[in-house]
């Protein structure tokens, strides 16, 4: 990898530094908590809330991305592996001023491919979870018993971020929550697997 973990934390905390227009983190985690609260009252539903709240971070993610690879210079990644790095240690640091601690797992290996990590990196089933020691979006939350038993993910905007972001640089992924501290886990955890690369396409209406 021509750039290391440490290398990308130093992008990450270069690139918050820089930012002028940042949002007072109280500010910001009381506007989303009402943000959700609407959809619940919007919906009374939370399987459906948690739709729309990844729909939402889905078209977040499209344009933040752009931002991003403007403010960063970064080029491709190598491998899926490399992608796991650079959105905890860049991507998570330069909006949210957090970095994720990212573990990393190959694809299922099928008896016939070769079952290096390395290998595997970037094939379709390859995954990182990323473990969020803090989370911005969830300061002054407490679930009720209604919404644990409904089975909200209060943050899922995080999810649908990701997979907005990654969709317009050719990766399909699914993101998903695993754990929340808010309904009891001992961790938070959300993890990002490759279902495909996509080709590059040119957008519909131009030339």
């Amino acid at each position: 990898m021509a750039t290391t973990s440490k290398q990308y934390k130093a992008i990450g905390e270069d690139l918050w530094k820089g930012r002028t227009e940042k949002i007072n983190s109280e500010l910001f985690a009381l506007t989303y908590g009402a943000l959700v609260v609407q959809l619940i009252q919007d919906y009374e539903d939370y399987a459906e809330v948690n739709k729309q709240l990844e729909k939402m971070g889905y078209n977040i993610g499209t344009r933040l991305i752009e931002d991003f690879l403007a403010r960063s210079s970064l080029g491709r990644c190598s491998d899926f592996r490399e992608v796991g790095e650079v959105v905890a240690k860049v991507g998570f640091k330069s909006f949210l001023n957090i970095t994720p601690t990212v573990t990393h797992s190959g694809a299922p290996p099928p008896s016939s491919r070769p079952s290096s990590a390395a290998q595997q990196s970037g094939v379709p089933g390859s995954s990182f979870i990323l473990t969020l020691d803090e989370n911005p979006l969830a300061e002054f939350v407490e679930l009720p018993d209604e919404a644990l038993e409904g089975g909200l993910w209060f943050s899922n905007v995080l999810c649908g971020v990701l997979r907005g972001a990654l969709e317009m640089v050719q990766m399909q992924v699914q993101a998903e929550f695993l754990s929340d501290v808010l309904r009891g886990d001992e961790s938070t955890e959300i993890r990002v697997t490759l279902l495909k690369y996509l080709e590059e396409e040119v957008p519909v209406g131009d030339d």
